[in-house]
């Protein structure tokens, strides 16, 4: 049996540089790279350029499919953790459920 955590996405990252952000990444070979940023539209930049992570290098262009704000670097840590075990089906799910307001399971 699974434990199961249920977040609340409060709101989408109006300002991109100053927010504790965890963001899954689109490949341009069908893969998921998921992370976390203070500042997203660095980091995407980052991506693009081939400097960020080394999964991403080699794989764009690179979508934006989900983002998701938290007001301590420390939650969007440990929801960053449990997005990276779960599996690529569980990710599409959180993709396709994204929107403001909306209630995403995460498995602990």
């Amino acid at each position: 049996m699974y434990m199961m955590k249920k977040v609340i996405i409060q709101r989408g990252c109006k300002n991109l540089s100053i927010e504790h952000c965890v963001y899954i990444l689109e490949c341009s070979d069908g893969s998921l790279y998921t992370g976390y940023t203070n500042d997203l539209a660095k980091r995407l930049k980052m991506h693009e350029q081939g400097k960020g992570a080394k999964y991403t290098r080699g794989r764009g262009p690179l979508k934006l499919r989900f983002h998701q704000v938290f007001s301590t670097k420390q939650e969007a840590m440990q929801i960053e953790y449990r997005i990276k075990k779960l599996t690529r089906f569980q990710n599409q799910q959180i993709i396709a459920k994204q929107r403001v307001g909306a209630v995403i399971d995460i498995r602990e």
